[in-house]
């Protein structure tokens, strides 16, 4: 049987519920039944409401947060296996524990290959996620990964503001190559933010590469967790003479005191897309959905079409 004549099924985790019923409706079919029971003790257990026999099933599950969604999804996969389904597709709009993709220091766990091999393990046979905080973590899977690319996204919103003297920064060397793709995209100039951390979630210093006077400066990052760093590049660039500040960030983890931060900061705007659901509104976050991007790229799956020729 050819993948393009079989059934293809789209469910949803409760950390993605919202982001994967909209997956459905642009793809052009709700989603499938399935339900999680939860004892008393926390332990979970997902089941499916209906046939998924020899389906290609797609699993829409972001894992923020990710001790219990990671479980959740691996314990979906697991069901969708042993329910006989042809192929399981883990979707991953944000893929946790991403920044642990390296021994940084001596006696640390490289959580983003754990986590490979835990989804693996569980039985997915195809990975498909969005901006991973490093492009290489596709190496940790031995098994086909579709790296969607947010800029797809953000690109034509920020074409929209008619801004001129637009600049794009990163608010670290490690965000070079993301943000030098959207300054391409521009024709425009790019600068770094040099930034030395003594401790996680605390930045201790930090200096502009670059001159950033009399311009639109854009903040590039594939996520913002505390918004301690944003919202202290944003002011530096404001002291340095930029005209204004805003951000682009993929995954709004925003934890801690977050919203907070990014509410008393001088960023004009801190635009993020729906791959992780808010806790709550603001009046400086503007959400883009991911759900088209996600539902053409299934399409292309479902129909052996090309990734690539979803990326600008």
């Amino acid at each position: 049987m050819s993948n393009t004549s079989r059934e293809h099924k789209i469910f949803a985790g409760n950390g993605s519920a919202d982001l994967g019923k909209k997956i459905g409706e642009f793809f052009g079919q709700g989603l499938g039944g399935i339900k999680l029971q939860t004892f008393s003790d926390g332990e979970m257990a997902p089941y499916f409401t209906e046939s998924i026999r020899g389906a290609n099933v797609f699993l829409v599950q972001s894992t923020m947060a990710p001790a219990e969604n990671l479980l959740e999804l691996c314990l979906m996969i697991d069901a969708a296996k042993r329910a006989s389904a042809y192929k399981v597709i883990a979707v991953l709009p944000y893929f946790g524990y991403a920044r642990q993709d390296r021994k940084d220091k001596p006696r640390i766990a490289i959580g983003a290959k754990l986590v490979a091999n835990i989804l693996t393990a569980a039985g997915a046979d195809r990975i498909m996620t969005c901006d991973l905080h490093a492009g290489q973590i596709q190496g940790f899977f031995d098994i086909p990964v579709d790296h969607l690319d947010g800029s797809a996204i953000f690109v034509p919103y920020l074409r929209s503001l008619n801004l001129d003297n637009l600049l794009f920064a990163s608010p670290d060397v490690g965000g070079v190559k993301r943000t030098r793709e959207f300054a391409q995209h521009f024709n425009a100039e790019m600068v770094v933010i040099d930034k030395h951390r003594k401790r996680p979630n605390e930045v201790a210093e930090m200096r502009i590469i670059g001159s950033v006077e009399g311009k639109n400066v854009v903040l590039i990052d594939d996520l913002v967790d505390t918004g301690g760093t944003l919202c202290k590049a944003a002011k530096i660039c404001m002291d340095e003479g930029a005209k204004s500040v805003r951000a682009v960030c993929t995954h709004p983890v925003l934890s801690g005191k977050a919203y907070e931060n990014i509410e008393g900061s001088v960023l004009d705007e801190l635009v993020v897309t729906d791959t992780i659901p808010l806790k709550q509104e603001s009046s400086k976050i503007r959400v883009l959905t991911v759900a088209e991007l996600f539902a053409k790229a299934i399409k292309n799956i479902t129909t052996d079409g090309s990734i690539s020729q979803l990326f600008i």
